[in-house]
């Protein structure tokens, strides 16, 4: 894998997406730095804005692997993880694999179950394995988890734990579209397609092997100077130190913010990381982690976004950076 030959097949990556996809690129691009990050990914916003048609129109471009759950109030852990089953013919039992056992996982509206349910993701989401009675199981690579979850509609609905929050890369909205000729366009795509879910209709771009190959470059082939380490350090300290904030953003959050500046840089075509690269994410990647005081929460005036660009506005960028 290249540089060259990586810019080009995430170009492709993202220009199919948007075949199907109507929305800002850069929103698209920061589902794939995040995914090429090996990260999960959060949605959250308002019904119909196309939320499970992107995780889904991302899936089939990819060539992975994909697989849905639709979270309800009713679901077990085992309906997600999968459980063994005894099996008469054989005399033993068997391992029955839920859905969790896929590259890409789609957790639709995933604070309609209760926490038990939710937790079950936690060692999927961090360890990459599943234990089920005793027994532990790989997930195999790349594995991440597209969640959404509807901000408006609280009756009967469960919020994400911190501790579950902190384990999404970043969290993103779709928003509305900015103007009526993209309104128009989402309707003419309706027509073309002669169905509401396209997805049947995707020629994948990449396969899993190449997916990976990205991914294992990024890891191992951009570099960071040190005076990014420092500035992505500084920006995490800060948030702990805002007078409104009662808990900041944790390491994990710095690693967060490292390791998607780095996809966005391969996919920028640098094998170096910029400032420019940090900004870009730090709300996405940071301002889910923050706990609000209780008397800030409640107002509207500040929020965690607010805070995070506050924090970038205060904090010198480096001006000088090394490149390898």
């Amino acid at each position: 894998m290249q540089l060259n030959q990586l810019t080009e097949t995430t170009d492709q990556i993202l220009d199919t997406i948007q075949q199907y996809f109507v929305g800002d690129r850069q929103l698209l691009q920061k589902v794939l730095a995040a995914s090429l990050a090996n990260g999960h990914i959060l949605f959250e916003d308002n019904p119909g804005l196309g939320k499970t048609l992107l995780a889904k129109v991302f899936a089939r471009t990819t060539g992975c692997e994909w697989g849905r759950i639709q979270f309800t109030p009713d679901l077990m852990p085992s309906d997600i993880t999968g459980t063994k089953v005894w099996r008469m013919n054989t005399g033993e039992f068997n391992l029955e694999k839920g859905p969790v056992f896929t590259h890409i996982l789609l957790a639709d509206e995933i604070n309609r179950s209760p926490p038990k349910v939710q937790s079950s993701l936690l060692e999927c989401m961090e360890e990459r394995q599943v234990t089920i009675e005793g027994e532990t199981h790989r997930l195999e690579r790349p594995f991440f988890v597209i969640a959404t979850q509807n901000p408006i509609e609280l009756e009967g609905t469960y919020p994400l734990p911190e501790a579950q929050l902190d384990r999404f890369l970043i969290k993103l909205s779709t928003g509305y579209v900015k103007n009526e000729d993209l309104e128009a366009q989402i309707l003419k795509n309706r027509s073309k397609w002669g169905q509401d879910d396209p997805t049947d209709q995707i020629q994948s771009v990449t396969t899993q092997n190449t997916f990976r190959e990205i991914q294992d470059y990024i890891e191992q082939e951009i570099y960071v100077d040190d005076q990014i380490y420092l500035y992505i350090s500084r920006i995490v300290r800060a948030t702990r130190e805002s007078p409104y904030v009662e808990v900041g953003a944790s390491p994990r959050g710095g690693l967060s913010l490292y390791k998607v500046s780095k996809a966005n840089a391969a996919i920028n075509g640098r094998d170096y990381v910029i400032p420019d690269d940090v900004k870009l994410y730090a709300v996405d990647a940071l301002a889910h982690r923050l706990i609000m005081k209780l008397e800030y929460a409640l107002e509207d005036k500040i929020t965690p976004r607010s805070i995070i660009e506050e924090v970038l506005d205060k904090i010198e960028a480096p001006k000088e950076i090394l490149r390898r």
